[in-house]
């Protein structure tokens, strides 16, 4: 059933408004020929009842043997009379309670009448004096009837035997219910898709917006419009960026003076440690400030989120890819590109997305001597993968090694180097532009760093580059 309905909103709600008007149509046009049924039905049955009325009155006055020339003028192909000593139904009535009280009016007080009206399936074409041709006919068409037999006692202690048969009438369609129904779906729809139309057009600015917001641009304000709710919703959105933006805002000028603060100690200290005379300690003093300054500048960018106030670029992956490899190449590090793509577009902050790449290459190098990327593009997400020939890691750490801090023993040990914040903000950086980064152990040994990131639509007119920055 899903795949029957469009996915649209405005698709759906139409779609279900013109089955349901359908349906309606469907049922009041059977209600109606219901109705029409009975109508007609009781008609025939009261012109069957006044005939048999008449036909009564002229047998009673006619002289003895005498109601023969009356009952053969007054039979038809789908009328039959006779005469009889018994009555050809063995029950008093099966009838409708309306119809036996008209047989009262016509047949006078105290007369015996017995009455069945019933449906038949199929016209059985067995009366007497039916030509060849109706049989036929009603054969080929399977025109069900309606079967009326009644039997009238006379004065002289015989019985009028009635037996008549009319079909019922075929559904109709008229030509005015089929254009009422076309009108007014026409102006149900179309007033429809206006009132969707004031609902989906705010909800597809907030969408965006919120997609935007969501891989860390600021949008600037909507101004609410539509129904209530939705007015309410963009003033929830609005205030909810508003708040964000203040926090982030607030943390940004925190972090940038705690940076100051630190950075002036750790340099005064530098200086006084280039005035000690003992080597040993010198190099001792020199080398514990130098990895505090790291420590500082990576918690720093960490903090941050890793892509500052960067705005998006529509970039060339292949280039972007290609640049980010030559760098390591010229440095006679071992790290290749297999199967560049080419003509793909994605709109991301290079600078930040340098730095979470670089994080993932720099790991690869480290623990596996070498780094292979490759690119394998999906329809709603683009993954670069990094492959090295290291030891891999735990299955029960992967999904520790992106704490903060973090640097596991053994195969990747604290002797390595590193601030056990290089994964953390290659996550950060990856998640800011709504994609993520997974790790897994390769088969064939060493570990797999995949980042994810989400292709959405470059902006068009944009001019696709590779960032210039190699830092």
């Amino acid at each position: 059933m899903r795949r029957l309905l469009p996915r649209s909103l405005h698709g759906q709600v139409l779609a279900v408004i013109a089955v349901a008007l359908a349906l309606a149509q469907a049922l009041s046009i059977w209600l109606f020929a219901d109705e029409r049924e009975l109508a007609v039905r009781a008609a025939l049955a009261r012109e069957a009842l006044d005939r048999a009325a008449n036909v009564m009155v002229l047998i009673e006055r006619a002289p003895p043997g005498g109601e023969a020339p009356i009952l053969a003028a007054a039979s038809s192909p789908l009328v039959h009379f006779s005469v009889t000593a018994q009555p050809a139904l063995d029950h008093s009535e099966h009838a409708p309670g309306r119809l036996m009280r008209d047989m009262a009016a016509r047949f006078g007080p105290g007369r015996e009448v017995r009455l069945e009206l019933h449906t038949m399936r199929e016209l059985v074409p067995t009366m007497p004096g039916m030509p060849r041709e109706m049989r036929e006919m009603h054969r080929s068409m399977g025109l069900s009837a309606v079967e009326l037999q009644l039997s009238v006692g006379l004065t002289d202690g015989r019985w009028l035997n009635v037996t008549t048969r009319f079909h019922r009438p075929p559904l109709q369609w008229a030509v005015t219910d089929v254009a009422t129904f076309l009108i007014s779906a026409l102006f149900l729809g179309a007033a429809v898709w206006l009132l969707l139309r004031r609902i989906t057009r705010p909800l597809a600015r907030l969408a965006a917006a919120a997609d935007r917001l969501g891989h860390g641009d600021w949008v600037d304000e909507i101004a609410p419009s539509g129904p209530a709710e939705l007015a309410r919703l963009t003033l929830a959105f609005n205030r909810m960026q508003a708040r964000l933006r203040r926090f982030v805002d607030e943390r940004a000028r925190l972090l940038a003076a705690l940076g100051h603060d630190l950075r002036s100690p750790l340099t005064a200290l530098r200086v006084r440690a280039e005035m000690v005379e003992d080597d040993e300690t010198r190099m001792a003093l020199i080398a514990s400030i130098t990895e505090m300054q790291e420590m500082v500048e990576a918690t720093l960018t960490y903090a941050r989120g890793a892509v500052g106030a960067e705005p998006g670029e529509a970039v060339e992956l292949g280039g972007f890819l290609a640049g980010l490899v030559g760098d390591y190449a010229e440095t006679g590090q071992e790290v290749t590109l297999t199967t560049p793509p080419e003509g793909l577009v994605l709109c991301i902050r290079p600078i930040g997305l340098r730095r979470a790449l670089r994080n993932l290459i720099d790991n690869a190098l480290r623990y596996g001597a070498r780094a292979r990327l490759s690119v394998e593009p999906g329809a709603e997400d683009v993954r670069i993968h990094i492959d090295d020939d290291g030891p891999g890691i735990p299955e029960a750490d992967i999904s520790r090694v992106f704490e903060p801090f973090l640097r596991l023993e053994g195969s990747r040990s604290r002797e390595t180097g590193g601030t056990g914040l290089g994964l953390a903000i290659a996550r950060t950086v990856l998640r800011a532009h709504g994609g993520d980064v997974m790790l897994a152990n390769r088969a064939g040994g060493g570990l797999r760093a995949t980042a994810i990131l989400p292709r959405g639509d470059a902006a068009e007119g944009v001019e696709p580059e590779a960032a210039e920055d190699r830092g």
